[in-house]
């Protein structure tokens, strides 16, 4: 190959490489993973052994994700029959204008023990009150530094408490965790992952989370800098071990920024709890 001809390639390269990449990541951006996840929990009792929790994390309802999208993942959730259904939050992006088609659109999610959320950052940024007001339309009971126990006959109980996002409201682990009863097992919500790194109260056994997109974008090779967090890359995704409890980070559904994912899909989780 002559200079000239070299030249040409790569200045071809340029722009089809780049041009396929962002293919690839609109592409993925869509395409929804469900992630079976076994989780160990201690003190859970022998009635909830195999429950069955569906996870649902940053679905961002915006520009850039559909209500189309949203309905496949709610059709995707009913087929998994879970036992609890549970929100991360960052229910919408940039506008308060999609608060209410959001929630009409997981209207028909329902479980024998209910829907629970908390509440993220862009939740507050776009209307804490509004959001509220359709989570309750629609059935979601919200978790804002507060419990609420999950009862099997016979007694048995599961402690599912949340705590407020750790950049826009107040993270109680305390006061959520006020009326749980001496050695039973606890299943803790927090938008912000970050809150389990100073988590004193041993408690929790398990903590689900978001926020942190998996990464969103993970190129080989490199470190990603954009991940919201102050402790680097340490609650990126999947199990991860806390100081006093075990973290379940989900990449989550929808997007922030760029309308792309690259080795990072969206991801729809069903966690089966099992004993510690």
């Amino acid at each position: 190959m002559n200079r000239r001809a070299f030249l040409q390639a790569a200045a071809a390269s340029a722009v089809i490489v780049p041009t396929l990449a962002i293919g690839v990541g609109f592409a993925e951006a869509t395409n929804t993973r469900t992630k079976h996840v076994a989780a160990n929990v201690p003190n859970l009792l022998p009635g909830f052994d195999g429950l069955r929790v569906a996870f649902l994390a940053d679905i961002h309802h915006g520009p850039n994700v559909t209500l189309d999208f949203i309905a496949d993942v709610v059709r995707r959730t009913l087929l998994l029959e879970p036992d609890v259904i549970l929100h991360g939050g960052d229910f919408t992006s940039r506008d308060p204008k999609y608060i209410d088609p959001l929630f009409e659109a997981l209207r028909p999610l329902r479980a024998r023990f209910g829907s629970y959320a908390v509440l993220g950052n862009h939740d507050h940024k776009n209307g804490a009150d509004r959001t509220r007001r359709a989570m309750r339309s629609a059935g979601i009971t919200e978790l804002n530094n507060a419990g609420v126990r999950l009862n099997r006959p016979g007694g048995e109980g599961l402690w599912l408490a949340g705590v407020g996002d750790l950049w826009y409201d107040r993270a109680d682990v305390s006061i959520a965790l006020s009326g749980m009863k001496k050695n039973e097992a606890c299943v803790m919500l927090s938008h912000n992952p970050d809150v389990a790194e100073t988590m004193t109260d041993r408690r929790v056994g398990l903590m689900l989370a978001g926020h942190m997109h998996g990464g969103q974008m993970n190129l080989p090779g490199m470190v990603n800098p954009f991940l919201p967090s102050r402790y680097g890359d340490k609650y990126a995704r999947g199990y991860v071990a806390a100081p006093t409890t075990t973290v379940y980070v989900s990449c989550g559904l929808g997007l922030t920024g760029l309308p792309v994912r690259y080795n990072c899909p969206p991801e729809l989780t069903l966690l089966t709890l099992k004993p510690a």
